[in-house]
């Protein structure tokens, strides 16, 4: 089959299909791949079939494989990629949802994985569906006051901020000391190969403003995530069975939907790839 790529919104997605990577695939194909992902930020490979190991192949035509941070969610016969699942527990017995609330994967890394990769296994009969938030537009549509006055600002991003209304699951302990306690990160981020400005935000990690006192900043970041969050910049994917789903963590948010019925299982199988500092 020919490869063949179309948008799935205005701003954000594009979905390819005719694309079987557990095969190899050629180096035109690739190269539409990688560039599809750049220009809309999620692509949608549709109609795949794969194990771990097939996946983990498969994800390097687009980059070097990020460890994730939190181990106790790796696959014992292919570690580097990790599973998601309503099915975990917190030790409180209350249900884990992975991904629930805006945020961007692994911002506290010093060189944040520039893409999350997730393909779904197991899918609720409705629901479950995840929203994206285009930073780009977001950023641009800023006043110019407002862009004056988070220029150069850094934040403070950590594992879990104490403002954070969702709880993340403890790192092991073989894994606390080698995640960093705290990095600082731009507010504006500039995207390494299409040069274009975004917000760099994420409510689940950054714990405060280098330099400002805590209740601006926060007020700050309230006002910027309120902003960034409004439904013209969102893209919202309906997953399908199959899909393999590839977004870009220097210029998105994202958040999983737990509107489904938890009696039914919600599984996927997430790798990261390897990004840069974020400037």
């Amino acid at each position: 089959m020919t490869c063949k790529i179309t948008p799935l919104s205005d701003h954000t997605g594009a979905e390819a299909r005719g694309v079987d990577l557990s095969r190899p695939v050629d180096a035109e194909t690739r190269q539409r791949l990688n560039r599809a992902f750049v220009e809309s930020s999620v692509l949608v490979i549709r109609g795949q079939s794969l194990t771990a190991s097939q996946l983990l192949g498969g994800v390097q035509l687009f980059g070097d494989v990020f460890q994730q941070h939190n181990s106790r969610f790796a696959l014992p016969e292919c570690p580097q990629i990790h599973y998601l699942s309503n099915q975990d527990r917190y030790q409180d017995g209350s249900r884990y949802i992975p991904g629930a609330g805006y945020h961007t994967d692994h911002s506290n890394d010093a060189a944040p994985p520039k893409a999350t990769v997730l393909l779904a296994i197991n899918l609720p009969d409705k629901g479950g569906d995840t929203q994206y938030v285009n930073m780009h537009r977001a950023y641009e549509d800023l006043p110019d006051e407002t862009k004056r006055r988070i220029d150069g600002l850094e934040a403070v991003h950590v594992y879990q901020s104490k403002f954070s209304a969702r709880k993340l699951m403890d790192l092991p302990a073989d894994r606390k000391d080698k995640v960093p306690v705290s990095v600082l990160h731009p507010l504006v981020r500039t995207h390494p190969e299409t040069k274009r400005k975004s917000l760099y935000l994420n409510p689940i990690r950054i714990e405060g403003v280098a330099g400002m006192p805590e209740s601006e900043a926060l007020g700050l970041l309230d006002e910027l995530l309120e902003h960034a969050t409004q439904e013209k910049y969102q893209y919202r994917h309906r997953w399908q069975p199959g899909d393999l789903v590839m977004w870009d963590n220097r210029c998105l948010l994202h958040k999983a939907n737990g509107d489904y019925d938890h009696s039914q299982t919600r599984y996927m199988y997430r790798v990261m790839l390897k990004g840069d500092a974020p400037f």
